[in-house]
């Protein structure tokens, strides 16, 4: 039976796309509803499942037919030892069968899967804890946990686990409505200001397959490959559920971030659907491991922050397919999106996309009045008859692109210009000695602010940052960087507004990074507002 998973066409896409299609999709209904079931037991006879890329090399295969039996026997098991439906289970295990088995076992008995970073150091573990008051805390063999958290167990998966686990019944039928909680979604906020965890249903499946279909560009039969950590949104939703949940195999990264071990896996799985943050695609650029028409991937996505123009032409060249923006939020989904595979659309240079099919996306000013196209306002989506704002900058041009303009508060306004954090360091970017960048707004007795830019430079010869040149007397070292700077700063004055170039500049060893790998606007802030 064909469906809206089948559809390639932009056009026809726009026209056949209804909730009630999405819902086809799925063995569910809006009353009753397993994401396990969804994303395992029914694909149970169609073979691979996961694939794992570990950091020494390896790769580990697991089967649908035995995640769906782990995940039974993982059901029984919390059941023997007394975990109700609706309680947390909270998993800090990297990607490996563990995991899977956990989370989707917990999902499949009806409590609640709470997937955590395993780089959480004691305060970002504790706090995250004592918010969701998990039952079990799953952990691996060697893992250091320090503990303890409360009523919280800790549970280690090593041999005496697996051998419970084999003692269990793999049959287990799940039993919970569409409406019943599944996942505790945290996302990669700083531990002085955690936000709360988004809290998804079992019907959560539905729309993601919003972002899924037209901003991943997902179909059935793809080889799928995301090394995005599951502990995050990109990772866990369109890295590991909704693949599955189309009975797609999916290739995982375990372990230390390695660019090498990222180009091996995409050639060892022969990978057609490329799906990574860009800081993972600026990585396998500098690392310089791929020679154009060394692979060929048709499908490429990115989401999470802005790609610069430099990389996101070198991903055409190099991999024989435009890279596709996916915009959206944990809160609200993909609002977004470029399309990927999809013929008859248009990928457009710097673009986020167009907004994708069933949402209402608009740019506006605060009282709700629309933007023209070409002016800048906020980026919002209607829901339930209201403007919903997600707290970033934007325009739209009169094709209907939306372009991305940065976060509310990374706008910066000097002497009365209004100047995007993203565009600023976009063309940072083109600069030969440029290889990372960070633009923040600072107070400025005259302007009210100016610019100041983060800079982490490239090689180590002429152009180099003096930071590395640890062996080079001060001296030196600061007419070399009074050079880099001035340089930048008249490139700047060509490539942008006179008014937005850089008047303060900061060389420094590495940015500031979310655990998702995002860069950190709001450290810099933070450092120099104590500066001052």
């Amino acid at each position: 039976m064909t469906t809206i998973a089948d559809i390639r066409s932009h056009a026809e896409a726009l026209k056949a796309f209804s909730w009630e299609g999405l819902w086809e999709l799925f063995d569910g209904n809006a009353e009753r509803m397993n994401l396990a079931h969804e994303c395992l037991d029914r694909h149970a006879g169609r073979g691979r499942a996961v694939s794992i890329k570990f950091a020494d090399g390896h790769l580990e295969h697991h089967d649908f037919a035995r995640l769906a039996d782990l995940t039974g026997r993982f059901a029984n098991w919390l059941c023997r030892r007394g975990v109700g439906k609706g309680e947390r289970v909270a998993v800090m295990l990297e990607p490996s069968l563990g995991f899977y088995v956990a989370l989707f076992g917990a999902v499949k008995r009806g409590a609640i899967g709470v997937p955590l970073f395993t780089l959480f150091g004691p305060e970002g573990l504790a706090l995250r804890i004592n918010d969701c008051t998990p039952r079990l805390l799953l952990v691996g063999q060697g893992q250091v946990v320090a503990g303890p958290f409360g009523n919280t167990e800790i549970v280690r998966v090593d041999e005496a686990f697996w051998a419970e686990l084999a003692a269990e019944s793999p049959t287990f039928d799940p039993d919970t409505r569409a409406n019943d909680l599944a996942i505790f979604q945290y996302t990669s906020g700083t531990t002085r200001e955690l936000p709360e965890a988004v809290r998804h249903s079992h019907r959560a499946v539905v729309t993601l397959m919003i972002a899924a279909l037209y901003g991943v560009g997902l179909q059935p039969g793809d080889r799928y490959f995301c090394p995005s950590s599951p502990a995050w949104g990109h990772g866990l939703w369109h890295g590991t559920i909704a693949p599955l949940a189309l009975g797609i195999h999916i290739g995982a990264y375990s372990g230390k971030f390695d660019p090498a071990r990222i180009v091996e896996a995409l050639a060892e799985l022969d990978v057609n659907n490329f799906a990574a943050a860009a800081t993972v695609f600026r990585m396998i650029r500098n690392a310089d491991l791929l020679a154009p028409g060394q692979l060929h991937i048709p499908k490429i996505s990115f989401t999470g922050e802005p790609i610069d123009s430099a990389t996101e032409a070198w991903v055409e060249r190099t991999l024989g397919s435009p890279v596709c923006s996916m915009y959206g939020s944990t809160e609200v989904g993909a609002l977004i999106v470029n399309f990927p595979g999809f013929a008859d659309y248009r990928v457009k240079p710097g673009a986020l996309g167009k907004a994708a099919p069933g949402m209402e996306v608009a740019v506006i000013e605060r009282d709700g009045t629309e933007k023209a196209p070409g002016e800048s306002g906020e980026i919002a989506v209607r829901r339930k008859g209201q403007w919903f704002f997600v707290k970033d900058r934007g325009r739209r041009d009169e094709e209907g692109y939306f372009f991305h303009e940065g976060r509310s508060d990374d706008v910066i306004i000097s002497a009365g210009w209004t100047m995007s954090a993203v565009e600023i360091e976009n063309s940072l970017m083109k600069h030969p000695a440029v290889l990372e960048a960070a633009v923040i707004g600072v107070p400025d007795a005259l302007r009210g602010q100016v610019v100041r830019a983060y800079i982490v430079a490239r090689g180590n010869g002429t152009g180099a940052a003096p930071h590395h040149q640890a062996d080079t007397p001060a001296d030196i070292q600061a007419d070399i960087q009074a050079d880099i700077q001035a340089d930048i700063q008249a490139f700047m004055k060509k490539q942008l507004s006179q008014h937005e170039y850089p008047r303060q500049i900061q060389f420094v060893g590495e940015l500031p990074k979310t655990p998702a790998g995002k860069i950190n606007r709001k450290v810099l802030r933070d450092q120099a507002a104590q500066s001052r």
